[in-house]
């Protein structure tokens, strides 16, 4: 055996496409740590400064606007400098943001630090960047790969939400931030060891694709960044599909990150559960949705997108209709049926989305799926604080999360209104 067949082989074992999906699994893994604080920090932020869940409320608003905002200006500057240098920044403005925020004193402070610096970062390393990996790496198993690295982000809720609840029940509310801050440097030296921007670094095609003679230098696209990311939305725009998808995921993000991610706590304090129960129980929302992502990712390789979609909105709006009903000082276990179907259901959505996405727009889905990301952390900001401005006008949730059930099922008419094929793809 030659030493070019043994080498062959030896990339045939494990694709650097692996790797590199590995290292994007550990970066979403610390960005998803600060995405589990909120909720948490909501009382003890009111108890401490009197705050009101409004004013807490709009600094997550701008918090996931900026998320949403920074991805498909962050997959342009993927295309344009490369991946490891945008993570890097990425996670230093994360753990500078939850470092910072210890100190502060009004309510300025808390927008500016946990709304701008925080989410800019965290809007860096999101499904904009999932979609990048999956469409620069792989070929073959695109959608199962989207899924896995979709439920870093449970995951991260899994390992930090129980954490950051019993440092903030025992220690306080700082600490838990500076937990956050070194959870985010910790993930800094994996990116900058093994991360790679494109095949070509490594000498090789994408996962599955078939082997080339010539695999060249790594492509770089001409212009501006922001020129790119604009491009991207007016390609988007082009298209009604594009529409579809950016109005259901809009609904999307108001009813997990804008509503349950946010305030799901404090509605569960509001009936006498205490905060360290109701955030084991999105925790466990955490592990169920790396199950459920994963296998929306498989199922997406295999069956219509768009069919997908319409069940998950569905039940999705139906479970949201009925927690008012059975929220309770105990984990009961009505509370615990919306705890497991919310969990399979949580971010399930993303696989078939970027695949409907890839369908119209081809090698240009990172950035017209930034936008279509950006619509879903829009509809988060919009819930975030109109289910805040609700709570402190109405005295409950109740009716934040009827409008949310049927939010979701115009959400499942739009994904049946998307078109089978994709006729218009980028060239």
């Amino acid at each position: 055996m030659t030493v070019t067949d043994r080498s062959a082989r030896s990339t045939a074992r494990l694709h650097w496409a692996w790797v590199v999906a590995a290292v994007s699994f550990i970066a979403l893994l610390g960005a998803a740590g600060f995405r589990s604080v909120p909720g948490v920090m909501m009382n003890p932020l009111h108890h401490e400064f009197g705050w009101s869940h409004g004013t807490v409320g709009l600094a997550m608003s701008v918090n996931m606007t900026l998320f949403g905002l920074t991805a498909p200006f962050a997959a342009a500057l993927m295309d344009r400098f490369g991946i490891r240098p945008v993570l890097t920044v990425a996670l230093t403005l994360i753990a500078a943001g939850s470092a910072l925020s210890v100190t502060m004193t009004a309510s300025w402070q808390l927008v500016l630090l946990w709304g701008v610096l925080v989410g800019t970062g965290t809007g860096a390393i999101s499904m904009g960047f999932v979609a990048t990996i999956a469409t620069r790496w792989f070929d073959a198993h695109r959608g199962l790969v989207t899924g896995v690295l979709t439920a870093a982000s449970a995951t991260g809720q899994l390992i930090f939400l129980p954490v950051v609840a019993a440092i903030t029940t025992h220690h306080g509310w700082r600490w838990a931030s500076l937990l956050v801050a070194a959870a985010a440097l910790a993930v800094i030296p994996p990116v900058l060891l093994l991360m790679r921007n494109w095949p070509q670094d490594k000498g090789l095609g994408r996962y599955g694709q078939q082997p080339t003679v010539d695999t060249g230098p790594a492509p770089r696209p001409p212009g501006s960044s922001f020129a790119a990311a604009f491009s991207g939305l007016v390609l988007g725009a082009r298209v009604p599909a594009f529409w579809l998808l950016a109005g259901s995921f809009a609904i999307c993000g108001m009813t997990t990150n804008g509503l349950i991610g946010t305030h799901f706590i404090p509605a569960a304090n509001d009936h006498g559960m205490p905060t360290t129960v109701a955030a084991g129980l999105l925790a466990v929302v955490g592990i169920l949705d790396v199950a459920g992502t994963v296998f929306s990712g498989w199922l997406t390789d295999r069956v219509d997108a768009r069919v997908l979609l319409v069940i998950y909105y569905t039940g999705r709006g139906l479970s949201l209709l009925a927690l008012p009903a059975l929220l309770s000082p105990h984990a009961e276990p009505g509370t615990w049926v919306f705890i497991i179907f919310y969990g399979l259901d949580w971010v399930a959505t993303v696989p078939p989305t970027i695949a409907l996405c890839r369908n119209y727009f081809g090698d240009k889905t990172p950035i017209v799926f930034g936008w279509v990301f950006a619509s879903h952390q829009l509809g988060a900001a919009v819930a975030a604080a109109g289910a805040g401005w609700i709570r402190d006008l109405r005295g409950d949730y109740d009716l934040a999360f009827y409008l949310a059930a049927g939010l979701c099922a115009v959400a499942a008419v739009m994904c049946l209104s998307v078109r089978r094929v994709g006729t218009v793809r980028a060239t």
